[in-house]
């Protein structure tokens, strides 16, 4: 019933893309959310509230209940959002957002429905954050296209701060083009202003941008990309280019491919001064205009992507081959991570430690595994091993293991193998 309400609703906003949605509201019954309870992470750490999935689901009915109740009507309000921070590559932090568990499943409700209505929008260069696509099929694609040899010249670009940069204003402005439900952008504006707990005890009540974390906050970030560089990008900078230009965005991250430099050149400029109408600016250390072809093996340029690096080789007959794998900076991440991990695990049972290791290390694979890539899985679990030997050789004072004997630890408990699950 709940799948049959999304579907007309889908099959309306394809019909007709300037239809605007006037009885969303009405959708967002307690038989929709007992629908939408069901993609709830039953593992997500609890909100400010202190209440998780599993203590939620205790009374499900009955708080689910309420909560419809409270939006029908109109007494619901948006609770904290409460602020942890989690490592990034450099020993920066990225901040991010936990909504209570009421308000992420009233998220996850309201996500669905947008995604009915845009899903008929979106544009096939978007991939990221949406059904039935993934990083995979951003990366099968782009290898398409750079191998067929229409393109030359390279833009890699990436958004400086995104998802804090969003302009409230202009959002809900996208957002009214197709919605005419005042009470269901409501919603929507309230989790845009809802106040965020920092660490320190502060709330903070942002003036713009979307919480990472919050389920509505994805899919809202592409309906803004949607309007700030996709439509721009196939409808205006398509037409004042000469050559062919090819575009794949993966949400705030993405590389554009020109036939021409001067295509390159003016579009770099132009997207510039686009990204400033919006509140937006290029990350000048993580964008640059290289030189790309398969004309030009020789030139050793280079760009990353999605975690991969992209570079273009010959083969033992001297054809130009487009390589992928792990980029550098990915690499020496996920090594440092491999080396905290180790330290808080080693001490545990060794048939715990290795079940647990070789289930980070299958999904590892199962991101990094695809076709070109095996010398650098093979590297990468090199290292590990490496580091895995050093911190079983500090569980006590005295050293445990020779390299013999290390090895036949190996041997009795194995370490899952890299592998290519991704062939394209």
């Amino acid at each position: 019933m709940k799948q049959t309400s999304l579907q007309g609703i889908a099959n309306k906003a394809a019909q007709d893309k300037t239809y605007r949605f006037r009885n969303l509201f009405g959708v967002l019954t307690a038989g929709f959310l007992f629908w939408c309870w069901d993609f709830i992470n039953r593992r997500a750490s609890a909100g400010v509230d202190k209440l998780d999935a599993i203590a939620y689901e205790d009374n499900l009915v009955g708080n689910i209940q309420q909560l419809a109740e409270q939006v029908k009507e109109g007494t619901y309000r948006a609770k904290l959002v409460l602020r942890k921070y989690i490592p990034k590559a450099g020993g920066k932090l990225r901040p991010l957002g936990i909504p209570a568990i009421a308000d992420k499943l009233l998220q996850i409700a309201v996500a669905k429905i947008l995604e009915a209505i845009y899903e008929q929008d979106f544009l096939s260069c978007s991939y990221g954050y949406r059904p039935r696509t993934s990083a995979h099929n951003a990366i099968k694609d782009l290898t398409g296209e750079l191998k067929s040899g229409k393109y030359h010249v390279v833009v890699e670009a990436d958004i400086k701060g995104f998802f804090n940069a969003i302009n409230h204003d202009l959002l809900m402005d996208m957002l009214a083009k197709r919605i005419d439900d005042k009470p269901f952008l409501n919603l929507i504006r309230k989790w845009l202003k809802a106040g965020v707990l920092e660490t320190d005890g502060q709330v903070l009540h942002p003036l713009m941008g979307t919480p990472q974390g919050g389920s509505v906050s994805p899919i809202l970030a592409n309906i803004y990309l949607h309007n700030v560089l996709d439509v721009w990008f196939d409808e205006i900078v398509r037409t004042h280019c000469v050559g062919r230009i090819y575009l794949c965005r993966f949400a705030d991250d993405f590389v554009c491919a020109f036939q021409y430099e001067k295509d390159a050149q003016r579009f770099y400029k132009a997207l510039i001064q686009r990204l400033a109408r919006f509140g937006l600016e290029v990350a000048e250390d993580k964008t640059q205009i290289i030189e790309f072809s398969q004309r030009k093996t020789w030139v050793k340029t280079k760009f990353d992507f999605l975690g991969f690096e992209f570079r273009w080789c010959v083969n033992r007959w001297s054809y130009p081959v487009l390589k992928r794998r792990t980029s550098r900076n990915k690499l020496r991440t996920s090594i440092a991570n491999y080396k905290v991990w180790f330290q808080k695990n080693c001490s545990l049972p060794k048939k715990i430690l290795f079940e647990k290791l070789n289930r980070k290390l299958i999904g590892y694979y199962s991101y990094y595994g695809v076709t070109g890539n095996f010398q650098s899985l093979n590297d990468f679990v090199f290292r590990v091993i490496g580091l895995l030997f050093k911190w079983l050789n500090r569980r006590s004072q005295r050293k445990s293991y020779n390299w013999t004997g290390f090895g036949a630890l190996i041997k009795h408990f194995r370490i899952a193998k890299p592998r290519i699950l991704h062939a394209f």
